[in-house]
């Protein structure tokens, strides 16, 4: 990890006690300012939708949010797939997740712009494990992630600082973006681990 980061021991400690763990300091300055360059003057944000495949559709009732999904063309993208790869070696090899692989995308939230609260995996339903959020600036009031336990409590509000991270369990946590105010830049990625539905292997949930 880079910077002073929380320890391998303490991020696993953390997860294995909350379900969900908060790096302050995931990415390096350098790292960290490629890529938010990039998201802000090189990707093609695009209206995002909600739903995958035949379900996919826009509605900016629930969500407003600009999205590009990453393909590794860039050197920035390489290395920020690099470091969520050794995330991943870490949950398999202490929490023994089975992840199979990350899909993540930039995410651009404006002013008023927010995402309704939501789950990002259905029990039984989905092959997403793990939710990442990636910030790549900072801001001074808007656009905070809430977390929400399995009885609809809120937990904490998350306001974006560059270079921090947050991790929580796909099935377990509702969460929500609140309406931006200052600009807002992530990477909103995923673990997933490899499933068979109806023998369809690694379907698309």
């Amino acid at each position: 990890m880079s910077g002073p980061a929380l320890s391998s021991d303490a991020i696993i400690e953390a997860f294995y006690q909350h379900g969900w763990v908060w790096l302050p300091n995931f990415l390096s300055t350098e790292l960290n300012t490629a890529l938010a360059h990039e998201a802000r003057h090189q990707a093609q944000l695009a209206p995002a939708g909600i739903g995958r495949q035949g379900g996919h559709q826009l509605n900016q009732q629930i969500r407003r949010d600009a999205t590009q999904w990453f393909d590794g063309s860039t050197a920035a993208q390489q290395q920020y797939l690099a470091q969520m790869a050794q995330l991943q070696q870490l949950f398999n090899r202490r929490c023994f997740l089975g992840l199979f692989d990350f899909e993540c995308h930039f995410a651009r939230y404006q002013n008023g712009d927010y995402y309704q609260k939501h789950v990002d995996a259905f029990s039984g339903r989905s092959n997403r494990v793990l939710t990442t959020v990636s910030y790549l600036n900072s801001v001074s009031a808007g656009g905070e992630l809430a977390l929400y336990d399995e009885h609809d409590c809120l937990i904490d509000k998350f306001l974006p600082t560059a270079g921090s991270l947050i991790l929580f369990e796909s099935e377990r946590f509702p969460h929500e973006v609140l309406p931006a105010i200052d600009s807002r830049y992530s990477i909103a990625g995923w673990f997933r681990k490899n499933a068979s539905i109806n023998g369809v292997l690694d379907p698309a949930n």
